[in-house]
């Protein structure tokens, strides 16, 4: 095969002998794809700043036996500020740890990838609170691997009046009745229902658009926790 240009962002890195680099890459097309990158680690190399955690760049390579070998790259976004801020950091780390785990070599990850790009942006050039950052992401990410809860009815009974619970075992809102019977459900508010709805409705750009005041925020951290564990096994 001869050589390709494809965009991607770095999701882990690790040294390779002497001067180079393992990585893996998450591509919108090829998935989540091993790359070696010769001589990343000398001081002057010119694949220094293209091969990094969360860089994002157009990257020239061919396919060998095993991996890809990149020649040379254009940096596109390295989001520095997640560097000086350790807990936003911490917070982009755990977001990548759950995106190098729900992804697959081979596979179509436009809209994964587009909802990382998305969401270190916001952690990196935004004040927004970390913990919602992070359940939006969770619940989102769901959303994207065939999880989205259901939000339009009671996922019991089928009315769409007087929903005030979030069912983790039945995926799904609840009305009062009904998740009254549930003992696993969660009590909601108003602003917190709306909150679910939206993270699941959202066009990517504005999905990070809004945000909760401290006892609905309580909610949707519970909730969003709960219901990814639910549904994924890291």
């Amino acid at each position: 095969m001869g050589t390709i240009k494809m965009s991607g962002i770095i999701i882990s890195e690790s040294n390779l002998g002497d001067y180079d680099k393992m990585l893996t890459m998450l591509t919108p097309g090829l998935g989540k794809i091993s790359c070696v990158a010769k001589g990343a680690r000398r001081p002057k190399s010119a694949l220094l700043a293209g091969t990094q955690l969360f860089c994002f760049g157009e990257y020239l390579m061919y396919k060998g036996a095993n991996t890809y070998n990149i020649n040379s790259c254009d940096t596109i976004e390295v989001f520095y500020n997640l560097r000086t801020d350790l807990d936003k950091l911490n917070t982009a780390i755990e977001i990548t740890k759950i995106i190098r785990n729900v992804t697959e070599e081979n596979e179509n990850c436009y809209r994964i990838l587009q909802l990382y790009l998305n969401t270190l942006y916001t952690l990196s050039e935004t004040d927004k609170n970390l913990d919602l950052v992070d359940s939006i992401f969770k619940l989102k990410i769901l959303c994207l691997l065939g999880f989205s809860p259901r939000i339009n009815e009671c996922v019991s009974c089928k009315e769409n009046e007087d929903i005030r619970y979030f069912s983790i075992k039945d995926n799904g809102f609840k009305c009062g009745k009904c998740g009254g019977q549930d003992k696993g459900a969660i009590s909601v508010s108003e602003s917190t229902i709306s909150a679910i709805k939206y993270i699941v409705l959202a066009p990517p750009k504005k999905l990070y658009s809004f945000n909760l005041k401290d006892e609905s925020l309580e909610e949707l951290k519970i909730i969003a926790k709960l219901y990814f564990q639910e549904k994924i096994s890291l």
